[in-house]
């Protein structure tokens, strides 16, 4: 799984990450984007622009490939053992949906087979999440700050974890989608501690590279 988190400038963001992945894309992705109200509409207008689909999450959804679900206004976004849950527990760093909560209940199912990315936005939601999925074997990517319309969250990400990839926007889909082409379904959620780890499709197969 691809767990996203954004907040301000996210929805331009999220436009370019989405638009360069195939419509065929071996792996679900799960987003976070911070909304200041209910009924913004953002999974209807970001359907406008990729080729994947994409929908608001309900809960216990299927996690599938070829879709981003997106953590609908007012609720936490989970991840289950191959589905999705939704929570109404109380807000963290100030958000609900929060960036951190996606991320670490991602790296407590998936451990080496999630990827987190952190985009542009204000506050430091996610960099704890980012450091878990770092801490259980997954792979972390951060937006470039300058490349972002707003530095903090991503430069928070960086202040806590020494993360794997450093890229501008315009790079994130692209690189993605070329470490999953040779993937041929979704990764499988660890089922015990006494089963090896699922193999991260996204690792790339050269030393991990800073931008």
């Amino acid at each position: 799984m691809i767990v996203v988190g954004a907040s301000f400038g996210g929805f331009d963001a999220l436009k370019i990450l989405l638009g360069g992945l195939p419509a065929a894309f071996p792996v679900p992705l799960a987003i976070v984007q911070h909304q200041s109200s209910p009924g913004s509409g953002l999974a209807g207008l970001l359907q406008r622009y990729p080729p994947l689909a994409v929908v608001d999450a309900e809960d216990k959804d299927e996690a599938r490939p070829g879709f981003a679900y997106l953590a609908p206004p007012g609720y936490h976004l989970l991840a289950e053992a191959g589905s999705l849950a939704l929570s109404v527990d109380p807000p963290v760093m100030h958000a609900r949906p929060s960036i951190d909560v996606l991320f670490e209940s991602a790296a407590e199912v998936y451990g080496p087979g999630v990827v987190g990315v952190i985009l542009t936005g204000t506050g430091q939601d996610g960099a704890a999440g980012l450091a878990r999925i770092k801490r259980l074997g997954g792979l972390t990517v951060v937006q470039q700050p300058a490349t972002a319309a707003r530095a903090a969250m991503p430069l928070a990400a960086l202040t806590l974890t020494q993360v794997d990839l450093i890229l501008p926007l315009g790079e994130i889909g692209p690189h993605l989608a070329r470490m999953c082409e040779s993937t041929a379904a979704a990764v499988a959620p660890r089922q015990s501690n006494s089963m090896p780890p699922p193999t991260n499709p996204m690792a790339p197969e050269s030393p991990l590279t800073r931008i």
